[in-house]
Protein backbone atom coordinates (compact mmCIF):
# COMPACT_ATOMS: atom_id res chain seq x y z
CA UNK A 1 0.00 0.00 0.00
CA UNK A 2 1.58 3.92 -1.24
CA UNK A 3 1.16 6.40 1.49
CA UNK A 4 -1.35 7.65 -0.84
CA UNK A 5 -3.00 5.16 -0.71
CA UNK A 6 -2.88 5.06 3.12
CA UNK A 7 -3.74 8.54 3.81
CA UNK A 8 -7.14 8.22 1.23
CA UNK A 9 -7.90 5.60 3.99
CA UNK A 10 -6.96 8.54 6.84
CA UNK A 11 -9.36 10.44 5.35
CA UNK A 12 -12.30 8.00 4.89
CA UNK A 13 -11.59 7.58 8.85
CA UNK A 14 -11.59 10.87 8.98
CA UNK A 15 -15.98 11.03 8.59
CA UNK A 16 -16.52 8.88 11.61
CA UNK A 17 -14.94 11.58 13.98
CA UNK A 18 -16.94 11.96 16.87
CA UNK A 19 -15.92 15.85 18.16
CA UNK A 20 -18.97 17.63 18.73
CA UNK A 21 -16.98 20.74 20.70
CA UNK A 22 -13.79 21.04 19.41
CA UNK A 23 -15.37 20.66 15.46
CA UNK A 24 -11.81 19.32 14.75
CA UNK A 25 -11.71 16.02 13.49
CA UNK A 26 -9.03 13.29 12.65
CA UNK A 27 -8.45 10.09 10.97
CA UNK A 28 -5.82 7.66 11.16
CA UNK A 29 -4.92 4.48 9.11
CA UNK A 30 -2.92 1.79 10.65
CA UNK A 31 -1.22 -0.46 8.24
CA UNK A 32 0.50 -3.76 10.43
CA UNK A 33 3.49 -5.61 8.92
CA UNK A 34 1.60 -8.20 8.27
CA UNK A 35 -0.60 -5.88 5.69
CA UNK A 36 -3.76 -5.82 7.91
CA UNK A 37 -5.65 -2.56 7.65
CA UNK A 38 -7.46 -0.71 10.58
CA UNK A 39 -8.71 3.05 11.16
CA UNK A 40 -9.48 5.08 14.03
CA UNK A 41 -10.90 8.32 14.20
CA UNK A 42 -11.05 11.14 17.61
CA UNK A 43 -14.34 10.57 19.90
CA UNK A 44 -14.72 13.49 21.54
CA UNK A 45 -16.66 13.15 25.35
CA UNK A 46 -18.51 16.36 27.41
CA UNK A 47 -15.86 16.08 30.33
CA UNK A 48 -12.95 16.74 27.75
CA UNK A 49 -10.34 13.57 29.51
CA UNK A 50 -12.17 10.65 28.67
CA UNK A 51 -11.78 12.00 25.24
CA UNK A 52 -9.48 9.10 22.57
CA UNK A 53 -7.78 10.45 19.50
CA UNK A 54 -7.58 8.63 15.96
CA UNK A 55 -4.29 7.25 16.60
CA UNK A 56 -4.94 5.54 19.55
CA UNK A 57 -8.14 4.61 18.71
CA UNK A 58 -6.71 2.73 15.64
CA UNK A 59 -4.09 1.22 17.69
CA UNK A 60 -6.26 -0.24 20.10
CA UNK A 61 -8.60 -2.11 18.11
CA UNK A 62 -5.10 -3.71 16.63
CA UNK A 63 -3.93 -4.81 19.40
CA UNK A 64 -7.69 -6.12 20.63
CA UNK A 65 -7.06 -8.09 17.34
CA UNK A 66 -3.64 -9.66 18.60
CA UNK A 67 -1.58 -7.15 16.20
CA UNK A 68 1.53 -6.21 18.08
CA UNK A 69 3.56 -5.32 14.76
CA UNK A 70 3.48 -2.08 12.63
CA UNK A 71 4.47 -0.40 9.49
CA UNK A 72 3.09 3.01 9.22
CA UNK A 73 0.36 5.01 10.15
CA UNK A 74 -1.43 7.84 8.26
CA UNK A 75 -3.25 10.40 9.94
CA UNK A 76 -5.28 13.45 8.28
CA UNK A 77 -7.38 16.33 10.71
CA UNK A 78 -8.62 19.44 10.33
CA UNK A 79 -11.68 21.80 10.78
CA UNK A 80 -14.88 19.83 10.14
CA UNK A 81 -15.84 19.69 6.55
CA UNK A 82 -12.48 21.28 5.44
CA UNK A 83 -9.14 19.69 4.12
CA UNK A 84 -6.59 20.35 6.13
CA UNK A 85 -4.33 23.46 6.03
CA UNK A 86 -1.28 22.08 7.70
CA UNK A 87 0.00 18.56 8.94
CA UNK A 88 -1.76 17.21 11.64
CA UNK A 89 1.29 15.52 14.09
CA UNK A 90 -0.04 13.17 17.00
CA UNK A 91 -0.05 14.62 20.61
CA UNK A 92 2.56 13.11 22.81
CA UNK A 93 0.12 10.91 24.36
CA UNK A 94 -0.84 8.68 21.40
CA UNK A 95 3.44 9.46 20.25
CA UNK A 96 3.76 7.25 23.39
CA UNK A 97 1.73 4.58 22.72
CA UNK A 98 3.07 4.16 19.49
CA UNK A 99 6.57 3.76 21.55
CA UNK A 100 4.87 1.28 23.18
CA UNK A 101 4.62 -0.71 19.99
CA UNK A 102 6.79 0.16 17.49
CA UNK A 103 10.29 0.54 16.75
CA UNK A 104 11.24 4.47 16.90
CA UNK A 105 13.59 4.02 14.03
CA UNK A 106 11.27 1.96 11.24
CA UNK A 107 8.09 3.05 12.15
CA UNK A 108 6.63 5.98 9.96
CA UNK A 109 4.25 8.35 10.54
CA UNK A 110 2.42 10.32 7.54
CA UNK A 111 0.35 13.19 7.39
CA UNK A 112 -1.82 15.38 5.00
CA UNK A 113 0.56 18.25 4.45
CA UNK A 114 -2.32 20.46 3.84
CA UNK A 115 -1.33 20.71 -0.16
CA UNK A 116 -2.49 17.46 -1.13
CA UNK A 117 0.58 15.89 -0.44
CA UNK A 118 2.14 13.61 2.37
CA UNK A 119 4.99 14.27 4.98
CA UNK A 120 6.63 11.31 5.90
CA UNK A 121 8.90 11.25 9.75
CA UNK A 122 10.24 8.16 11.91
CA UNK A 123 8.47 7.87 14.93
CA UNK A 124 11.94 9.07 16.56
CA UNK A 125 12.07 12.21 14.52
CA UNK A 126 8.60 12.95 16.27
CA UNK A 127 9.60 11.75 19.40
CA UNK A 128 13.63 12.28 20.10
CA UNK A 129 15.12 10.14 23.68
CA UNK A 130 11.32 8.31 23.66
CA UNK A 131 10.82 6.18 26.80
CA UNK A 132 9.56 2.47 25.73
CA UNK A 133 9.89 -1.06 27.17
CA UNK A 134 13.43 -1.05 26.03
CA UNK A 135 14.01 1.36 28.58
CA UNK A 136 13.16 -1.13 31.63
CA UNK A 137 14.73 -3.76 30.73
Amino acid sequence: MTNEELMAEAKKAREHAYAPYSHFQVGAALLTKSGKLYHGCNIENAAYSPSNCAERTAFFKAVYDGEREFERIAIAGGPAGKEAEEPCAPCGVCRQVMMEFCDPDDFQIILADGKGGCLQRSLRELLPLGFGPKNLA
